[in-house]
């Protein structure tokens, strides 16, 4: 899928192509191989998705949005929960019974925080918030994507400055680690 526009378009997209691998797992039988390549690769999208909106989405939300403190803050409970399945997920082999409950309970809490920031928080953000404003938003989460880590760090902090001052060098030393591992690769 292209990338590009402003913040919201951008994020609309990640989260169609994290649907899309969704539909790739669940298309899979129970136990098959790949499931956990997908699951890698949906782990380290969703992870870089959430370092960016942790930077630079939340922060907007903050700025802009009539009570958009209580709504960011949700937000990042959303992604503390997702952070932490993922962490779980991370060490489950795709023919463990553990791997289909925890894929199932990362589907659903990702599946719910998509529909809220669609339904909610983008509507509002859009309305609150000039144009040119979202578009540079847009640049800056791209950007923040590309150094972002590709691994869930429950315990990293979610919101300026400390997140934008470790998410690249954590980035590096995960995606070093994802190309000595082959990791979110098929075979």
């Amino acid at each position: 899928m292209g990338h590009g526009g402003n913040v919201i378009e951008e994020l609309v997209t990640d989260h169609r192509e994290v649907e899309e691998m969704f539909g790739k797992i669940e298309g899979l039988p129970p136990g098959h191989q790949d499931r956990k390549m997908y699951a890698d690769q949906v782990t380290i999208e969703l992870v870089r998705h959430s370092v960016a909106e942790e930077a630079y989405l939340y922060p907007a939300v903050r700025e802009h949005v009539a009570n958009g403190d209580a709504l960011a803050d949700r937000e990042l409970e959303d992604h503390a929960t997702a952070e932490r399945i993922m962490k779980d997920l991370e060490g489950c082999d795709p023919g463990d019974a553990d791997f289909d409950r925890q894929m199932g309970m990362l589907m659903s809490e990702i599946r719910s925080h998509i529909a809220d920031e669609e339904g909610n928080l983008f509507p509002a953000l859009r309305q609150a918030c000039p144009m040119d404003a979202l578009n540079e938003l847009g640049e800056k989460v791209r950007n923040a994507k590309k150094t972002a880590p590709t691994r869930p760090h429950p315990a990293a902090p979610d919101k300026p400055p400390a997140n934008k001052l470790l998410a690249p060098g954590t980035g590096m030393i995960d995606r070093l680690r994802d190309a000595l591992t082959g990791r979110g690769k098929s075979e």
